[in-house]
């Protein structure tokens, strides 16, 4: 049987020219070559990039996951792609035998769907929101999970196929746990390896102007997509308490609020929730989706 070819997508909007170029550096010096190397630019053309890759210069700003399914389109209709690796425009493979590695895991289990890749800052440290578990006081420990992180990961094609690709709409924020609910319940598997790193920058969500309305509103519409319905009340409920404890901005709050109202009274796209058994899958693996 073939070994899974390898393709990668990466977003930028041309804000962090440096930190994109010591990317696509990295990804050029890996062991294994990519099959296809797409780079998709939000609202900007891409003129200044040197490396030899597909460039797909967006004359709007799509938004991450937006953004994303341009490129995972482009790898699809190629056919010469088995395997997407997607990463963050300011993040850094630090070893070269990342792509190696994925290829392997991929080959070894076809109902392999996820691999959730380990981010760490520039001295190793990984924090605890960067592990995909509720128990995150081990960021080496490797296993199943029912979560990834968006900065770093693989999508199997085959799985794309079935389930679909990124929630457009929610533009920016809980596109990864839609995408990994979906899979979950398509009963593909989602591994998190700590053995593939990448470097990313500490740096806080709230650093984005919009992220507590999206924040609010995407997790809204996630428990109105996903969830069986006795579940959505739960879910938000749980989410609300925990907002009110957390955030200490007024600001932060009202803007959160806002969001709330705005998932509860827009359009969500369609709805597919979850079957119960995923609901007891995701018990069992340590996370219900509650929480």
């Amino acid at each position: 049987m073939p070994l899974p070819r390898i393709g990668v997508v990466i977003v930028t909007m041309g804000t962090r020219p440096r930190e994109l170029e010591a990317l696509l550096a990295s990804v050029e010096k890996q062991d294994l070559p990519a099959a296809r190397v797409v780079l998709v630019g939000n609202a900007t053309p891409l003129t200044e990039v040197s490396a030899d890759v597909t460039r797909i210069a967006l004359k709007e700003n799509l938004g991450c996951p937006g953004g994303r399914n341009v490129g995972l389109e482009r790898l699809r209709d190629s056919g010469d792609v088995d395997v997407v690796i997607e990463l963050d425009d300011d993040g850094l493979l630090i070893a070269d035998d990342v792509f190696r590695e994925v290829q392997r895991l991929f080959a070894e289990d076809p109902k392999l769907g996820i691999v959730g890749f380990r981010v760490a800052d520039e001295h190793g440290r990984t924090e605890r929101r960067w592990v995909p578990r509720l128990r995150a006081g081990d960021p080496m420990r490797r296993g199943p999970v029912t979560a990834f992180l968006g900065g770093g990961h693989a999508f199997s094609m085959p799985m794309l196929r079935q389930i679909g690709l990124w929630p457009a709409e929610f533009f920016f924020g809980h596109e990864e746990s839609d995408l990994a609910w979906r899979a979950l319940d398509g009963d593909w598997k989602i591994l998190y390896e700590p053995g593939l790193v990448l470097q990313h920058p500490r740096t806080s969500p709230a650093r984005h102007a919009v992220y507590y309305r999206f924040t609010a509103r995407n997790r809204v519409w996630l428990a109105r997509r996903r969830l069986p319905i006795p579940l959505i009340p739960v879910y938000l409920g749980v989410w609300i308490v925990l907002t009110m404890a957390r955030v200490r901005s007024l600001t932060g709050l009202r803007a959160w609020w806002g969001g709330f109202a705005e998932g509860v009274r827009t359009p969500c796209g369609p709805r597919g929730p979850m079957r119960w058994r995923t609901v007891w899958r995701m018990t069992r693996l340590g996370r219900p989706p509650l929480l």
